[in-house]
């Protein structure tokens, strides 16, 4: 009677069999559920007296889930997504989860919250301080950087959406993205949007107060491009007790004093007197990174009544790296600018435009030596060509008493253009060099230091390009600019997700010296100590979770595909237990 029983349970017409893809969605909710995501959202976004049951943390949360698992930030996709997977979603959050609490008011709504500026630095501070306690950080470096975003949204005359200096597309209208992120990780503190034509240098000063606000520590060291080099911005680091590491831009005064910094450098570099910096390359091998010197000078800034004096370090290094890049550069100006002033006097021909007036080719060569920025570096020769012929005067045929007259054609001809080598040897040694500046005392932050921490400038840019190709932020699928402001605040919120499962991994695979294998699909036996999150969350891919129901939507029984070794170990590196997945099986 049981077997007839169980046969009658299992008889396929009389069954719903429900498929759901879990893949790394259980994984990410563990991660944001450990950061305290949901809660933090909860105490900084107030609900109101008709809001659905779902509050806005877990909202957040599944709706991060399906942007890190799908790559796709639209909120049409989410009702669709929702219905999909409501049984995965129901055993993970302990309650039923229905398209209504994603609805398209509904995400619009959370993202209005997201954009209020109260809001979203009370929540990215909690999440600071919940990170650096439950991951055991020790914030001491910050590195700053801006993106822009394109946008096809309409401009209009006081919103976030115009155009500016881009990044990306020169053509399309942008926003403008700061971001702090914490050292070595990678991972954002602070972000703040602002309109697309905004400059970066007045940007600096309002994030390192938020982040300085927020981690509540003195002598944090901040690091960015060049144009946090700005007096104002060093001057407000050295009052608020923190450091600065940036390198100084080729403009201006500091154009001029480079020259002689070079030189002393050149100099140095005969006597054998720079100081060498090593790094070990992406083979194990040990390979001279740079080489320089420093010395030591008071800056002084005033603003209004108050006047701020400290002493800073000049740091003069030269790449060979950087220098190779900039010589194969110059290489490639000097071929493309032979090559056009070779085609300024073609040889006379139908249709080809010949120069008569020597005043007019003069400026062409000058125009064209300055834009490939190759001045002197080519000797351009070229002569003055005439051909007389005889012309008879008057219309009709020609005879020999005929009156004929002799006519000039004037043309100039380039005869040669040819490398100027002395000079370009003397121009090449001046490649590779670079200026940085820093307050930092030199028992704390040796030059040595200074040049390998800045060559790791690259983890500010890992946000960058995170938001662009995992995460496709462009382009944006909403049109106003709270919408805008929100969704890219979203989505920062999704590059922490990725950076701390990252660190995490790499963090145990080096306390534990293991490395994990079957990373690289294309080579099965490689094995990496060092796996990105996108890689991390790709090994969960195809984890199906398959339902059985009777007709009345009973389940009878749901079964989750066996998690591989791999799996295993990737959960058991990020502090978790299997049962995150084994959870949705009964």
């Amino acid at each position: 009677d049981s077997a007839l029983k169980d046969q009658e349970i299992l008889n396929k017409d009389k069954l719903q069999i429900i498929t759901e893809r879990v893949d790394d969605v259980p994984l990410l909710i563990a991660q944001m559920v450990r950061m305290g995501l949901p809660e933090i959202i909860d105490k900084h976004i107030p609900r109101h007296g008709n809001q659905r049951d779902l509050s806005w943390g877990w909202t957040t949360v599944i709706w991060m889930a399906y942007i890190l698992t799908e790559g796709d930030h639209r909120k049409v996709s989410m009702s669709e997504y929702v219905e999909g997977m409501q049984h995965t979603l129901l055993c993970i959050t302990g309650r039923p989860i229905v398209p209504l609490d994603f609805s398209d008011d509904r995400l619009s709504h959370l993202l209005k919250h997201l954009s209020n500026r109260e809001y979203w630095s009370k929540i990215e501070d909690d999440l600071n301080k919940h990170s650096i306690e439950v991951y055991n950080l020790k914030p001491e470096t910050i590195r700053c950087d801006a993106t822009t975003v394109s946008a096809d949204q309409a401009i209009t005359e006081d919103g976030l959406v115009q155009f500016g200096h881009s990044k990306d597309n020169t053509k399309l209208p942008q926003i403008k993205l700061m971001s702090a992120a914490l050292d070595p990780l990678g991972m954002p503190l602070a972000s703040d949007v602002v309109s697309g034509e905004k400059a970066d240098d007045g940007l600096y000063i309002p994030l390192i107060s938020r982040v300085s606000d927020s981690l509540k520590k003195n002598g944090l060291l901040f690091s960015g491009d060049c144009k946090m080099s700005a007096l104002e911005t060093r001057a407000h680091l050295v009052s608020s007790g923190h450091h600065y590491l940036c390198p100084l831009p080729l403009t201006g005064k500091t154009a001029d004093e480079m020259k002689t910094w070079i030189n002393e450098g050149i100099s140095k570099d005969q006597e054998e007197a720079l100081i060498p910096v090593f790094r070990e390359n992406y083979r194990g091998v040990v390979v001279l990174a740079a080489k320089g010197y420093e010395f030591s000078r008071i800056q002084t800034f005033q603003k209004e009544a108050e006047e701020t004096t400290w002493q800073e370090r000049v740091l003069v290094v030269h790449s060979p790296a950087h220098a190779r890049q900039q010589s194969a550069g110059l290489d490639i100006r000097l071929t493309k600018a032979k090559e056009k002033l070779e085609k300024l006097t073609p040889l006379p021909g139908r249709g080809r435009r010949q120069i008569s007036d020597e005043a007019e080719l003069v400026a062409a060569i000058a125009k064209i030596l300055k834009v490939h920025n190759v001045v002197d570096l080519l000797e351009v020769q070229f002569e003055k060509q005439v051909e007389q012929k005889k012309k008879y005067v008057g219309k009709g045929r020609g005879s020999v008493n005929r009156e004929t007259i002799v006519v000039e054609k004037v043309r100039y001809q380039i005869t040669s253009v040819e490398r100027n080598q002395e000079k370009i040897a003397d121009e090449k040694t001046r490649f590779g060099w670079k200026a940085f500046v820093t307050d930092m005392d030199c028992d704390k932050l040796s030059l040595y230091d200074a040049i390998l921490s800045y060559r790791n400038e690259y983890r500010v840019e890992r946000i960058f390009g995170r938001l662009k190709s995992r995460l496709n932020i462009a382009p944006l699928f909403v049109k106003k600019d709270d919408q805008i402001e929100g969704m890219t605040y979203l989505l920062t919120l999704c590059v922490r997700v990725l950076t701390l499962i990252e660190f995490v991994v790499r963090r145990s695979l080096k306390k534990e010296k293991t490395e994990l294998p079957d990373m690289h699909p294309e080579n099965r036996k490689k094995t990496t100590a060092k796996p990105s999150a996108e890689k991390i969350l790709k090994a969960f891919s195809k984890v199906n979770l398959t339902i059985i129901c009777d007709m009345a939507g009973n389940v009878i029984m749901r079964s989750l595909k066996p998690l591989s070794n791999l799996q295993k170990q990737i959960i058991q590196k990020l502090g978790f237990d299997s049962s995150i997945y084994t959870q949705l099986e009964i």
